[in-house]
């Protein structure tokens, strides 16, 4: 019996090619179009600025620069060449784009810069998406706020190793005059308070060590997933003219205290007010935001029911209480030995109050079969058998009861979560590559910094969406 063959038409082998350059494209980029909906992360306001500034075709459509920026952030291409040369070299990367022909690095530098406040958008969108995702994967630790500053060092002469070392040499000679020069200290006093190409980067002491760069306020949850970003450029300072810049001394790390301490607040009122729907019960920070009036506005006005910030003695103490420690903890009245932490006790129409009872009280079992504390002391300080028992207001003093003792192990168990914002700092920095750019604009520094966190919120959601979660932090491993 004849084989009976069949005619193809020209439509049937376009279908035919179609369907091979489908199926031969990379699994990466069949994963991003299956999962990533790019109109739905993109506001209409974005869409409207995009089209209606020229008020004629673009070349290229604002949907294939995110892409494209998106790849160099998951690729780690920390230089815009690198990106510009693989979508030379690669059809399927330019597919994805969409683009028809590669732009010039000046169009991705001008994107950035033009539509910057539009890209903080769809970061923006994308806090509020993943917000029940981080609580799908811990409640406890999405209602919680890590918060820290970190600096974006730019390109500047400055930062090259050669301008530090001739002002250590020019420091060490002045020391040979006058023996009572300090050359390590006169080396600070010696170096431009900002850079001389652009005053807005500032000398900085981060990690140990001094650089020029750009401060950042960067917020996270407890679970090291950033919710909000600001770069402390003058439209922020604008819009907060209640900031206090104050005058830098001759101590870098208290300049760097001094910033973090005044930043606190307008970052979480601009927080609060992008995103009014989120509450948070639990506030973490170092004890650079230790004062009285950040635990006021925490507790009071932000509404924390904990705010986990350490004690910072160069703050200075209040004036102790006679029966209590450094930490706001009572004292036994015979040997002065803390009391225990006991929690709350939120009694009907009495202001809320942190409870301590003896540390040797302990819970037993009563002969009607109840259970209650029992002091087990020695010689107790008192007659009552239930044992030393201290009430104390948590209004009595903001600092040192800021909702929870500061002996209590939950606070150093709270305080411990804090290392997440900088294992999120160091992924937006290293990882999604916003250092080591040669750049310092503030407006393109600024838009990579809201990239990075875009970037960083997509392969939440993309873990997400493959059901996947382990993988909401790890992008690199996202990708693989």
């Amino acid at each position: 019996m004849r084989k009976k063959y069949k005619q193809m038409s020209l439509l049937d082998t376009y279908k035919s090619v179609e369907e091979d350059l489908e199926k031969n494209k990379p699994e990466l980029f069949l994963l991003l179009d299956e999962h990533l909906d790019w109109e739905e992360l993109i506001p209409a306001r974005f869409y409207s600025a995009f089209y209606q500034r020229l008020g004629r075709k673009r070349g290229y459509g604002r949907e294939s620069f995110l892409r494209a920026l998106f790849l160099q952030r998951i690729f780690h291409y920390v230089e815009d060449s690198q990106l510009l040369n693989t979508l030379r070299f690669s059809q399927e990367m330019r597919d994805y784009c969409g683009f028809e022909k590669v732009p010039d690095a000046a169009k991705l530098t001008r994107f950035k810069q033009d539509f910057c406040e539009y890209i903080r958008d769809v970061f923006e969108r994308l806090v509020d998406m993943t917000e029940p995702i981080c609580a799908e994967m811990d409640k406890v630790l999405a209602d919680m706020l890590v918060y820290d500053t970190t600096g974006i060092e730019s390109y500047v002469a400055e930062n090259n190793p050669k301008f530090m070392g001739k002002m250590a040499a020019q420091s060490r000679s002045i020391a040979k005059l006058d023996p009572s020069f300090d050359p390590s200290g006169g080396a600070a006093a010696l170096l431009p308070k900002a850079a001389a190409s652009n005053p807005a980067v500032k000398q900085q002491y981060i990690n140990g060590h001094f650089c020029y760069a750009q401060k950042a306020a960067v917020v996270a949850n407890g679970l090291g997933i950033v919710r909000h970003l600001e770069l402390f450029d003058d439209d922020f300072k604008s819009a907060h003219p209640e900031i206090q810049i104050e005058k830098r001394t001759n101590h870098p790390e208290i300049d760097k205290e001094i910033g973090d301490s005044t930043s606190l607040k307008p970052v979480l009122i601009d927080f609060k007010a992008a995103h009014p729907n989120a509450h948070y019960s639990v506030f973490s920070a170092d004890a650079a935001f230790d004062s009285y009036e950040n635990f006021s506005f925490l507790l009071n006005d932000y509404e924390f029911q904990k705010a986990v910030v350490p004690l910072n003695p160069r703050r200075g103490m209040p004036a102790a209480d006679v029966g209590f420690n450094e930490n706001g903890t009572p004292l036994c009245p015979l040997d002065a030995t803390p009391l225990k932490p006991h929690g709350h006790a939120n009694e009907k129409h009495r202001s809320p109050r942190l409870k301590f009872i003896c540390p040797k009280s302990k819970l037993v079992k009563l002969p009607d079969g109840r259970l209650s504390y029992r002091c087990l002391c020695e010689s107790p300080c008192t007659s009552s058998k239930y044992g030393r028992c201290v009430y104390v207001p948590l209004n009595k003093n903001l600092r040192l009861y800021p909702g929870i003792s500061r002996d209590d192990p939950a606070f150093a168990q709270i305080y411990s979560r804090r290392t997440c914002v900088e294992r999120s700092i160091n992924s937006l920095k290293d990882t999604l590559g916003i250092s080591n750019r040669k750049t310092s604009n503030v407006l393109t520094t600024k838009a990579d910094l809201f990239l990075a966190g875009i970037v960083q919120l997509l392969c939440v959601l993309l873990a997400y969406r493959l059901h996947d979660l382990k993988l909401a932090r790890r992008p690199r491993k996202l990708i693989a």
